[in-house]
């Protein structure tokens, strides 16, 4: 409507201005003539009617393109209030979670006091058949090392690390094959080893072996490292047991584990630079 108004309404106007004209001088010569001059006001009412319509469809056109207009710069100015709140929003959301963590880092610290960190940012979570990694944008130059331990804020064990270099460090999760700790049932404080395992680590799993004969654990037992030899500090939750089962040649039993942390959602962790080895 807004192109036909553009290419044709200036002829329709132009139209309307010389019927309108003519029908002026009609009138002026016709105006001796009573019967006359009535027979022309009945022949112009129809053009004079659309004349009258043509003005007021121009003027409608007219404040409806000024309206839209407005109606235009008040939605832009409205989607900018809406993406302005919207950024408001998240960075809420982002000084919560910063705070959730700090506090959570705090209890970990004011509980083990003994506990040395050192905080990193995850680059990147890598994950295959074989293998569940996490690379840091920590190294030596922070004095992190080989087989430091590397726990969330809550206190829950993420992994160890196994390479280091000046500004990364790769950790093995708890659910990598090559990890092997050294673990205890919170509950009874039986001794076991908590492993990867090939067929579990898919699963997001690990395994509890070496159980003695007489282990009695439950669904939702605590698994904690146990702290032998000194090599990983005690009492960090490894994981929770989520079932118990019998190896292959039926002789042993073990239990699969679900770790305390979700891998795939971890941004910041921490890592134990040093402890106090308790014999």
């Amino acid at each position: 409507m807004k192109e036909f108004f553009e290419k044709y309404g200036l002829r329709i106007l132009a139209i309307a201005a010389a019927a309108a004209v003519a029908l002026s001088l009609l009138s002026f010569f016709a105006s001796t003539s009573s019967l006359l001059h009535n027979a022309i006001g009945i022949i112009t009412s129809p053009f004079r009617s659309a004349v009258s319509a043509v003005e007021t469809w121009v003027e409608d056109r007219q404040r409806y393109y000024a309206d839209y207009a407005e109606l235009l710069e008040e939605n832009a100015a409205l989607k900018q209030e809406l993406a302005e709140l919207r950024q408001n929003e998240r960075q809420a959301l982002r000084d919560r979670e910063e705070n959730a963590l700090l506090r959570e880092l705090l209890k970990l610290q004011e509980q083990r006091r003994d506990f040395v960190f050192e905080s990193a940012m995850i680059l990147e979570h890598s994950s295959s058949n074989w293998t569940s990694t996490l690379t840091l944008n920590r190294g030596t130059n922070c004095g992190i090392a080989v087989k430091d331990c590397v726990v969330s804020a809550e206190g829950y064990l993420v992994g160890v690390v196994s390479e280091v270099g000046y500004n990364w460090a790769t950790v093995l999760t708890v659910i990598d094959t090559d990890t092997e700790l050294g673990a205890l049932v919170f509950r009874t404080s039986e001794v076991a080893v908590a492993e990867g395992d090939f067929a579990l680590m898919n699963e997001g799993r690990l395994k509890l072996s070496y159980l003695p004969e007489s282990a009695s654990l439950l669904s939702g037992d605590y698994i904690v490292t146990s702290g032998l030899g000194g090599y990983y500090p005690s009492n960090l939750v490894i994981g929770t047991v989520e079932s118990v089962k019998v190896d292959d040649d039926g002789l042993a039993q073990y239990a699969v584990i679900a770790p305390m942390v979700d891998f795939d959602t971890l941004t910041e962790i921490f890592v134990i630079k040093d402890f106090t080895v308790i014999d």
